[in-house]
């Protein structure tokens, strides 16, 4: 009936159309009305309803007509084929054809699977259950001649080749003009390399969808029943916001008491749920080869929790390529790295990875490659039942309640190369312990130093945080491999060790050790050290001073060192040194050396604390305090760079002379005079500063910015260049676009350097203009306009084969004021709102203002031209001008001959 009627429809307006034009009409209606088939997403779809509408706003599919490929990407169980599946029920009907091919990954393996994917992704958009496709490059000619013409919706479930993906949609050009892909998948790798143009990454559910989605498998209700309320919580939380494993446990769970679930959950934290094992188990077993599963179930057993680059160094320690690894199991959604850097891993993955391992041999404890869990630990050692099967241990106990072990019991684990223990005593003969061993993390070790009968050769990491260590060891083994060393809150060591024998040394931690009172000169060994941690180590008086060598280091932690009372100069030799943390201690002024480094980011010194560019100026300040008079700045010599500024009020002409060799590298500095006669004697000894200076090979400039603004034009007359150039200090406005437009369209100039300049625009802009480099005007008083920016244009004259801009400085005289402010050019190109603000409130009506532009000494300043910019008055009309941002204006040939105008860069 419904198909009679839409014909009946159509047929009326056929009269009016092209025929063909309305039978596609009526088939697309036609096919869309019979279109019946949706997929099931759910009985109870908690959250996805969300989910659903954020990916749709990725799709953009109102605004954009383009093809565009989405990535949705999370672990599994996570609930990427369930958004999908609601997507392409949504927006479906929307397109001229749609697919979804479910299982790719499975179906890909079957026998003909690869073409029947091919195959039934033509019949789901053309309908045409005619073509044969005979194997995968005919198929992908195939597909992209017959739907390149098509708007589709094409989901792609479960991808986790390339192949496949190349095969299904090997590009862009494959679909219509509007076509939407979708893929989902584990690895985050398949959709790198711009393979698609948006990834979604799912997010666990929040504990109140989780309740939800929960309680309706488990009680076929919105929330749990009053008796179940906390063992719910319970079981929430053991699932992790994973909705195929409330799914699965809450229809376990389902009609059962009380006493059942508790020790369900018991069991669970020992033996995973089998359906769930199967499902989160498909991402381990899809991993490349052994050496990547080594690392997932390292770190499933030890190393959650840990930073990644420690983890890095210990399992390339043991053979493993963990840079590219820890990469892959990122990119499986196996692994995480959170902003600290630290592993970490969903605890469902954990306890499928630590299952593996257990049912390989769940009889026999020694037989297993890893030990994890307390009891089976406990088992093997106190009854020394270990084998070479074993590769990794970790045995903790509160430090209250210490267990001792004989040596004995690690004598047939030779393959042991992971050993972690806190709380534990082993007495006996250290020679029993594994030569293989790589990490070793003793929590409370209780000797007094390590054994000389243990063999220390092969170890990458020594973690002995909490020890009763006084020295390290009597004796000193060459440690080749050794690259961690962490001796933290061992409050009984006085002295660092020998660290010539351990020459491959890259992390130092030694945190909190109140009695070391000594670092061993041999540190200034340690060529491929990359952090030393010396916090809170309050006996600690001073540094050796081969410290300052290591070329290497690039963080440094003295904090808490309350008797160092000095850095030495030599700081400045370590050229690798970002990070320098030296808060609370004895160190009353930061060394010059420290603000002349180059590598130095991040700092906290006296009281200083945050980025170097941030930092280094207020500590230029404080050298300039009542006790220290300007003069000292002589002593900085290279600190002075272009990201100092420097106030100076009270100045004296004799101070000022005697750091003049250093004005030209400052970023900015402003001068108070206390008179105009001194104001005349302080503006004369900057400028001879600044012509003195050579510039030689100085570059140029390239300038766009909302707030200070550098506009370059040149035009060339035989040997020589004229050009242009136009600085804006203060804020954008209308009234400033305006007359930025009309200096672009009307300024002109020609081998003789004569130039047309907008005149005055009052009430919106004032000039001022004059022959040379300065320009002197007082500033008049515009009835209910304030300042808004001061623009100024300078033309040039220099030889032909300068390309720089030439400026060097700009300087502001306020002879009303009897201030002085100085810009460098690379000021005046990265002028911040409160910078460029702070000029223009200093120019008040009244004021005799002088503007000096300082040039490279081969350039030849024609003429200056100062613009005063106001803003509107309230409810003024301001016509307005279509500017745009970036705009070359072209060349004007019925100009004389070298005739030119300025054109935004």
């Amino acid at each position: 009936m419904h198909v009679h009627i839409c014909i009946s429809t159509f047929s009326l307006v056929c009269f009016n159309r092209n025929e063909n034009k309305a039978i596609k009409d009526i088939v697309e209606k036609i096919t869309h009305l019979l279109d019946k088939t949706d997929l099931f997403i759910a009985d109870k779809p908690v959250g996805v309803g969300s989910r659903v509408q954020d990916v749709i706003e990725l799709l953009d599919i109102q605004q954009s007509n383009d093809v565009l490929l989405l990535g949705m990407w999370g672990m599994g169980g996570i609930g990427k084929t369930t958004i999908a599946k609601a997507i392409y029920n949504e927006i479906g009907r929307n397109f001229e054809g749609r697919s979804f091919l479910a299982n790719v990954r499975e179906v890909w393996d079957e026998n003909a699977g690869k073409v029947n994917l091919q195959e039934q992704l033509l019949f789901d958009i053309c309908k045409d259950m005619t073509i044969k496709i005979q194997s995968i490059e005919s198929g992908k000619i195939i597909l992209k001649d017959r739907l390149c013409r098509k708007r589709v919706l094409i989901l792609l479930d479960d991808v986790n080749t390339l192949d496949q993906l190349n095969a299904l949609c090997g590009s862009h050009k494959w679909f219509g003009p509007g076509s939407r892909i979708i893929i989902t998948t584990r690895d985050k790798h398949i959709l790198s390399g711009n393979r698609v143009n948006k990834v979604f990454k799912m997010k666990h559910m929040v504990e109140s969808e989780s309740i939800e989605l929960f309680s309706w498998h488990a009680f076929k209700q919105a929330s749990p029943t009053n008796d179940f309320v906390e063992i719910s919580r319970n079981v929430v939380e053991y699932s992790g916001g994973l909705p195929l494993a409330l799914e699965v446990l809450g229809s376990y769970l389902f009609d059962r008491e009380v006493t059942e679930w508790k020790s369900a959950l018991d069991k669970l934290k020992r033996i995973p749920n089998n359906q769930l094992q199967k499902k989160l188990r498909i991402s381990y077993d899809a991993l490349n080869d052994d050496i990547e599963k080594e690392i997932f179930l390292d770190v499933a057993c030890f190393f959650i929790g840990m930073d990644r680059n420690d983890v890095t160094l210990i399992l390339n320690g043991c053979g493993l390529f963990a840079e590219i690894g820890i990469s892959i199991l990122v990119e499986r959604s196996l692994v995480t790295v959170d902003d600290k850097n630290k592993l970490g891993m969903h605890d469902l993955l954990r306890d499928m990875g630590r299952e593996i391992i257990r049912e390989k041999s769940p009889e026999e404890l020694e037989e297993r490659c890893r030990l994890w869990f307390h009891d089976d630990v406990l088992h093997v050692l106190s009854e020394q039942t270990g084998t070479k099967a074993i590769k990794g241990l970790t045995l903790k106990f509160p430090r209250a309640n210490e267990k001792c072990f004989s040596t004995k019991a690690f004598k047939k684990m030779t393959r042991l190369r992971l050993l972690q223990l806190a709380g534990v005593k082993l007495d006996g003969d250290f020679e029993y312990l594994s030569r293989n061993l790589r990490w070793l993390s003793w929590n409370g070790f209780s000797l007094t130093h390590i054994p000389t009968n243990f063999y220390k050769g092969s170890l990458v990491s020594i973690e002995l945080e909490n020890s009763n260590v006084k020295l390290l060891w009597k004796e000193a083994q060459r440690m080749e491999k050794l690259k961690i060393l962490n001796l933290s809150h061992s409050h009984c060591l006085t002295h660092t060790p020998d660290f010539s024998y351990m020459p491959n040394l890259e992390k130092l931690v030694l945190k909190d050790c109140p009695m070391l009172s000594e670092v061993s000169p041999s540190i200034g060994n340690l060529s491929e050290i990359l952090l030393i941690d010396l916090e809170d180590c309050v006996s600690l008086r001073s540094l050796p001073g081969s410290i300052y060598k290591l070329k290497s280091l690039k963080t440094l932690i003295l904090s808490g060192c309350i008797m160092i009372d000095e850095l030495e100069e030599d700081i400045e030799q370590m050229e690798s040194l970002t990070i320098l943390l030296a808060n609370n201690t004895g160190i009353k002024r930061v060394p010059f050396s420290v603000v002349r480094s180059k590598s130095i980011g991040y700092i906290s010194l006296c009281g200083h604390e945050g980025f170097s560019r941030d930092v280094f100026p207020s500590i230029i300040w404080s050298w300039l305090s009542p006790t220290n008079n300007l003069s000292s700045l002589v002593q900085t010599s290279n600190v002075m760079s272009s990201l100092v500024s420097v106030d100076v009020p009270n100045s004296s002409s004799h101070e000022l002379l005697s750091i003049s060799k250093y004005l030209p590298s400052l970023r900015s500095l402003w001068v108070e005079c206390s008179s105009e006669l001194q104001l005349s004697h302080d503006a004369a000894i900057i400028l001879d500063a600044l012509y003195a200076t050579d510039y030689k090979g100085f570059e140029s400039i390239a300038i766009t910015s909302q707030v200070s603004n550098m506009t370059t034009s040149t035009s060339q007359v035989s040997e020589h260049s004229f050009k242009s150039l136009l600085i804006q200090m203060g804020t954008n406005c209308q009234v400033t676009n305006i007359l930025k437009e009309k200096i672009v369209q009307n300024m002109d100039l020609n081998g003789s350097g004569d130039c047309l300049l907008p005149t005055d625009g009052y009430p919106d802009w004032l000039t001022f203009h004059s022959e040379g480099s300065s320009v002197t005007f007082q500033v008049p008083q515009v009835e209910g306009r304030s300042l808004k920016t001061m623009m100024c244009i300078v033309y040039t004259s220099t030889p032909a084969n300068m390309i720089s801009s030439g400026l060097k400085n700009m300087l502001v005289k306020n002879h009303t004021k009897a201030t002085i402010q100085l810009y460098k050019s690379e000021a005046l190109v990265s002028f911040e709102d409160e910078e460029s603000q702070r000029v223009i409130s200093s120019i008040e009506p009244g004021n005799k203002v002088e503007v000096i532009v300082v040039f490279e000494n081969s350039f030849i300043v024609k003429k200056t031209a100062v613009y005063l910019v106001y803003d509107e008055q309230i409810g003024e009309k301001v016509e307005l001008y279509d500017v745009p941002e970036r705009k070359k204006i072209e060349w004007n040939e019925s100009k004389k001959d070298g005739a030119c105008k300025p054109f935004y860069c």
